[in-house]
């Protein structure tokens, strides 16, 4: 016996609320309480410093990374243009992925972007090298005063809907990138940098009418907004030439290539754990926008799981103990060897800390 469409409809609202429902509180008032060893804090401070300081290597992240990749990988396309040829296999996978399925949805979407001539561009444009730092929302930043010294940075990528304001005396109050899913983006938008541009991710088909209906300053379609799990902006304080629709090769590569997981494979249930996160996707486009790049309130701490999660509310540690999309150790473990082997700096040693103070070895 088939349903009434009504019917189905019904079914698909009350499981998406009961999704609602079931997510962690996210709120930004009454943070953990986090003490600061003072004297860590002025050693973070000169390793940043010796990382400004140090002589720039021309295309030295991106270099580490393709030492990792095939040969037979070339991607160099960070975003997708209307005026530019898509990379081939963009429509092999689905969304992180590729647009499989989606070929017309992108085509009119890139159609009320500028063209690659037109847009303010992120990409390096002179001779000079460039450092990137990737702004994570990691609870360590928290109280590290880090602000005027990442502000110094070329280029500063934030990640989803990591707040400034009050925070800017940690996480600095420039954006260069400001790179997000739908469902990540500021609810209500404070970066008052005049030259930020905002790379949006695809991680579902539905995230492109989102995107279509900023630019436009209209409303989601009821039908795709069933399909998000948090409110979305009604506008975004950009103009539409700022926005950049991310290359799904990046996030592809990072997966498969770096990260090495298995292909995306069709499931009626629950995940693979291949999707990297956005701080991991994000150090993969900063590869291709600058030439250096540092890392900033990354790593998850899971032995401590009373400190802060992120830096702007009061979830702890122990939150993370529930996400299931991600492998968090895979990742670790990646990040981990390109800092030992010099591909990227860790500014506040989350993932590993070059300027920590080591045990004192005991005495026989």
């Amino acid at each position: 016996m088939r349903l009434p469409k009504w019917c189905v409809l019904g079914v698909v609202v009350a499981l998406g609320l009961l999704w609602m429902l079931s997510l962690p509180e996210t709120e930004t008032s009454n943070p953990l309480e986090w003490h600061v060893n003072h004297a860590h804090k002025k050693r973070m401070h000169e390793h940043v410093r010796r990382v400004l300081a140090s002589p720039c290597r021309p295309g030295g992240t991106r270099r580490s990374l393709l030492a990792r990749l095939p040969a037979s990988s070339h991607m160099t396309q960070a975003f997708l243009w209307k005026d530019i040829p898509p990379p081939d296999g963009l429509f092999w996978y689905p969304p992180p992925f590729g647009f499989k399925g989606l070929a017309s949805k992108v085509e009119n979407l890139l159609n009320q972007l500028p063209d690659s001539d037109s847009a303010p561009q992120a990409e390096k444009t002179s001779d000079e090298c460039r450092r990137c730092v990737v702004m994570g929302n990691g609870g360590i930043l928290r109280g590290l005063e880090l602000g005027q010294l990442i502000n110094r940075f070329d280029t500063v990528i934030r990640l989803n809907s990591g707040p400034l304001g009050e925070f800017s005396v940690d996480v600095g109050n420039r954006t260069s990138i400001r790179m997000s899913y739908p469902e990540g983006t500021p609810l209500r938008w404070i970066d008052t940098d005049k030259h930020t541009l905002f790379v949006a991710v695809v991680y579902k088909g539905v995230d492109i009418s989102w995107i279509s209906a900023m630019i436009n300053k209209l409303s989601v379609p009821l039908w795709d907004w069933i399909f998000f799990w948090q409110k979305v902006p009604d506008a975004l304080a950009l103009e539409p030439r700022r926005f950049r629709l991310l290359n799904p090769d990046v996030i592809r590569e990072a997966a498969l290539d770096l990260l090495q997981y298995p292909p995306p494979r069709l499931r009626l249930w629950g995940t693979d754990q291949n999707v990297p996160t956005m701080g991991v996707s994000a150090l993969n486009l900063a590869s291709l926008l600058c030439d250096e790049v540092s890392l900033a309130g990354f790593g998850y701490n899971l032995s401590q799981q009373g400190a802060p999660l992120h830096y702007y509310d009061k979830l702890s540690m122990a939150a993370m103990l529930k996400q299931t999309s991600h492998n968090v150790d895979k990742e670790t473990e990646l990040l981990r060897s390109l800092v030992k082997e010099g591909a990227i700096a860790d500014l506040t040693g989350g993932i590993h800390c070059s300027f920590c103070t080591p045990p004192a070895t005991p005495t026989l």
